[in-house]
Protein backbone atom coordinates (compact mmCIF):
# COMPACT_ATOMS: atom_id res chain seq x y z
CA UNK A 1 0.00 0.00 0.00
CA UNK A 2 1.24 3.51 -0.82
CA UNK A 3 1.26 6.80 1.07
CA UNK A 4 -1.27 8.21 -1.44
CA UNK A 5 -3.73 5.53 -0.23
CA UNK A 6 -3.39 6.49 3.44
CA UNK A 7 -2.70 10.23 3.48
CA UNK A 8 -5.17 12.94 4.24
CA UNK A 9 -5.39 15.29 1.29
CA UNK A 10 -7.13 17.93 3.43
CA UNK A 11 -4.06 19.82 4.60
CA UNK A 12 -4.48 22.47 7.28
CA UNK A 13 -2.17 25.31 6.31
CA UNK A 14 -1.40 28.20 8.63
CA UNK A 15 1.04 31.09 8.67
CA UNK A 16 3.92 31.62 11.08
CA UNK A 17 2.12 34.56 12.74
CA UNK A 18 -0.79 32.41 13.95
CA UNK A 19 -0.75 32.13 17.72
CA UNK A 20 -0.56 28.69 19.25
CA UNK A 21 -4.13 29.12 20.51
CA UNK A 22 -5.35 29.92 16.98
CA UNK A 23 -3.44 26.94 15.61
CA UNK A 24 -4.85 24.65 18.31
CA UNK A 25 -8.42 25.81 17.60
CA UNK A 26 -7.99 25.19 13.86
CA UNK A 27 -6.41 21.79 14.45
CA UNK A 28 -9.18 20.83 16.87
CA UNK A 29 -11.93 21.98 14.52
CA UNK A 30 -10.40 19.99 11.64
CA UNK A 31 -9.63 17.01 13.92
CA UNK A 32 -5.99 16.90 12.82
CA UNK A 33 -2.80 16.56 14.81
CA UNK A 34 -0.59 18.76 12.63
CA UNK A 35 -0.63 21.85 10.47
CA UNK A 36 1.64 22.81 7.61
CA UNK A 37 3.19 26.21 8.30
CA UNK A 38 3.88 28.24 5.16
CA UNK A 39 6.04 31.32 5.46
CA UNK A 40 5.42 33.50 2.39
CA UNK A 41 8.35 35.77 3.28
CA UNK A 42 10.92 32.98 3.13
CA UNK A 43 9.10 30.45 0.94
CA UNK A 44 9.69 28.16 3.89
CA UNK A 45 7.64 25.14 4.81
CA UNK A 46 7.38 23.51 8.21
CA UNK A 47 5.10 21.57 10.48
CA UNK A 48 3.45 22.39 13.80
CA UNK A 49 2.10 19.45 15.77
CA UNK A 50 0.00 18.88 18.85
CA UNK A 51 3.19 17.93 20.66
CA UNK A 52 4.79 21.31 19.81
CA UNK A 53 1.82 23.10 21.36
CA UNK A 54 1.81 20.78 24.38
CA UNK A 55 5.53 21.34 24.97
CA UNK A 56 5.03 25.10 24.86
CA UNK A 57 2.20 24.94 27.38
CA UNK A 58 4.19 22.61 29.63
CA UNK A 59 6.93 25.21 29.96
CA UNK A 60 4.41 27.89 30.95
CA UNK A 61 4.39 29.83 27.70
CA UNK A 62 1.31 31.87 26.82
CA UNK A 63 -0.54 30.36 23.82
CA UNK A 64 -1.96 33.79 22.99
CA UNK A 65 1.54 35.27 22.62
CA UNK A 66 3.56 32.37 21.24
CA UNK A 67 3.45 32.02 17.46
CA UNK A 68 3.44 29.01 15.20
CA UNK A 69 6.62 30.25 13.54
CA UNK A 70 8.51 30.06 16.82
CA UNK A 71 7.50 26.43 17.37
CA UNK A 72 7.53 25.14 13.79
CA UNK A 73 9.84 22.30 12.88
CA UNK A 74 11.53 23.28 9.62
CA UNK A 75 14.07 20.49 9.27
CA UNK A 76 11.60 17.85 8.21
CA UNK A 77 11.44 14.71 6.11
CA UNK A 78 8.98 14.82 3.26
CA UNK A 79 7.24 11.81 1.76
CA UNK A 80 5.99 11.41 -1.79
CA UNK A 81 2.64 9.85 -2.71
CA UNK A 82 4.54 6.92 -4.24
CA UNK A 83 6.33 5.93 -1.03
CA UNK A 84 5.19 2.68 0.49
CA UNK A 85 3.64 2.78 3.95
CA UNK A 86 6.67 0.81 5.11
CA UNK A 87 8.92 3.64 3.84
CA UNK A 88 6.81 6.19 5.72
CA UNK A 89 6.76 4.10 8.91
CA UNK A 90 10.53 3.65 8.73
CA UNK A 91 11.10 7.40 8.27
CA UNK A 92 8.82 8.16 11.23
CA UNK A 93 10.44 5.53 13.42
CA UNK A 94 13.99 6.65 12.65
CA UNK A 95 13.16 10.35 12.91
CA UNK A 96 11.04 10.09 16.06
CA UNK A 97 8.00 11.89 14.64
CA UNK A 98 4.38 10.98 13.89
CA UNK A 99 3.54 13.05 10.78
CA UNK A 100 5.00 13.37 7.30
CA UNK A 101 4.13 16.14 4.88
CA UNK A 102 3.50 14.59 1.48
CA UNK A 103 5.01 16.58 -1.37
CA UNK A 104 4.21 16.23 -5.06
CA UNK A 105 5.81 18.56 -7.62
CA UNK A 106 7.20 20.74 -4.80
CA UNK A 107 3.72 21.32 -3.35
CA UNK A 108 2.28 19.89 -0.12
CA UNK A 109 -0.51 17.56 -1.23
CA UNK A 110 -1.22 15.73 2.00
CA UNK A 111 -0.15 14.59 5.42
CA UNK A 112 0.26 11.00 6.53
CA UNK A 113 0.31 10.14 10.22
CA UNK A 114 1.07 7.06 12.25
CA UNK A 115 -2.68 6.78 12.82
CA UNK A 116 -3.29 6.72 9.05
CA UNK A 117 -0.78 3.91 8.62
CA UNK A 118 -2.23 1.87 11.49
CA UNK A 119 -5.73 2.36 10.08
CA UNK A 120 -4.60 0.94 6.74
CA UNK A 121 -2.66 -1.95 8.23
CA UNK A 122 -5.22 -2.96 10.87
CA UNK A 123 -7.67 -4.76 8.50
CA UNK A 124 -4.79 -6.85 7.07
CA UNK A 125 -3.63 -7.78 10.54
CA UNK A 126 -7.17 -8.72 11.66
CA UNK A 127 -7.63 -10.94 8.61
CA UNK A 128 -4.28 -12.66 9.25
CA UNK A 129 -5.06 -13.15 12.94
CA UNK A 130 -8.56 -14.54 12.15
CA UNK A 131 -7.10 -16.95 9.58
CA UNK A 132 -4.46 -18.08 12.07
CA UNK A 133 -7.03 -18.67 14.82
CA UNK A 134 -9.36 -20.53 12.44
CA UNK A 135 -6.53 -22.74 11.08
Amino acid sequence: MLVRDAMSSMVLTIGPAHTLRQAARLMSARKVGAAVVLDPDTCGLGILTERDILNSLATGQNPDLETAGTHTTTEIVFATPAWTLEDAADAMSHGGFRHLIVMDHNEPTGIVSVRDIVRCWAPDRRATRTATLAG
